[in-house]
């Protein structure tokens, strides 16, 4: 524990991000204290900032989704860790601070091999991949999938399982350097949007099964025309806008599933049961070379705000994490 009871926290205000200091947080009964060495950066958080975004009514207002760092305590309930293991959690908030008070359940040992800075860049993007694809869409082998944003931390961690688990992979992106990247990591074939739909380049590839897509909008009506019978559309974001012209004809006679899916409301419980499948299922993988954490930069933590208009401009390739211990 720090000598000082005072922390350096991470809040939106007037719709700017702001350092202010704070107590550490107290350690519940089924809670992990854990001093952060490294945060992930999420376009969640730009969301936050501008107002779109608000954390869950029980959750506190600090900025981040993940976090890497050292356990400081743990609550009388908790026996599978102990002070000073080096763990990486998901949050429903609070990350950019030096301490965090989170459920044990959402915390998980970092995977062997990989530093702390990794350990800060996996937690959310592959929860949200896996979750979506693996557990809502149930992909089975063999199954095509249509990945929007691919060099975007999710679509790479998309990537990376499809590729792990035998699904052949389709990326949208937004430059041919991003797409050879993407290639690089396990996409069979992509599109770069700035030539225009990729409707056609999807079809000639031979269509998808389930399509992961946070773009929306306009989107939304090309999802349908690619998609198989039976197929599955998961949009996890609105990058495109919240409102999208679509044929209810093609999805009925498609029997098409459009779902909607966001991870940080999830209950403590789904969250918990989402880390232990990555800890069973996915741990493995990176343990064994197969998956590998994307690190576009590790940035200091008076670099934070050029980090978040580099994440606003789209000019990153795999995730940005910012050190917090030691600065």
């Amino acid at each position: 524990m720090a000598d000082s009871q005072q922390m350096q926290a991470l809040i939106a205000v007037d719709k700017a991000p702001q350092w202010t200091s704070r107590e550490v947080p107290e350690c519940g009964a089924d809670e992990v204290l854990i001093q952060v060495a490294y945060a992930g950066l999420n376009r969640a958080d730009l969301m936050q900032i501008a107002g779109h975004y608000p954390p869950p009514a029980d959750a506190s207002d600090i900025l981040g989704l993940e976090v890497s760092g050292v356990v400081a305590a743990c609550g009388e309930h908790v026996k599978q860790f102990s002070p000073g293991d080096a763990v990486c959690a998901l949050l429903a908030a609070g990350g950019y601070a030096d301490y965090v008070a989170v459920p044990a359940g959402q915390v998980a040992a970092l995977p062997h091999g990989l530093s702390l800075a990794e350990g800060a860049g996996i937690c959310e993007a592959f929860a949200t991949a896996w979750w979506n694809l693996y557990a809502l869409a149930a992909a089975q082998p063999g199954e095509r999938l249509l990945i929007h944003a691919g060099a975007s931390s999710v679509g790479n961690a998309a990537i990376q399982l499809a590729q792990a688990f035998g699904n052949p992979c389709f990326v949208t992106i937004g430059s041919d350097e991003k797409l050879a990247w993407c290639q690089q990591l396990g996409a069979d074939a992509g599109w770069n949007r700035q030539h225009g739909s990729f409707v056609d380049a999807v079809k000639e590839w031979g269509g998808a099964d389930i399509i992961l897509d946070p773009v929306a909008g306009d989107y939304l009506e090309g999802d349908l025309e690619v998609i198989h019978a039976d197929g599955r559309i998961i949009v996890i974001g609105l990058l495109a806008g919240r409102f999208a012209h679509m044929d209810i004809g093609r999805l009925l006679m498609k029997r098409v599933q459009v779902r909607g899916s966001t991870l940080r409301s999830q209950s403590v419980a789904v969250k918990s049961n989402i880390m232990a499948q990555l800890q069973k299922s996915v741990w493995p993988l990176f343990e064994s070379k197969q998956l590998q954490p994307q690190l576009d930069t590790v940035i200091a933590r008076t670099d934070l705000m050029a980090a978040f208009e580099r994440m606003q401009n789209n000019d990153t390739r795999g995730k940005l994490v910012v050190r917090v211990l030691g600065e």
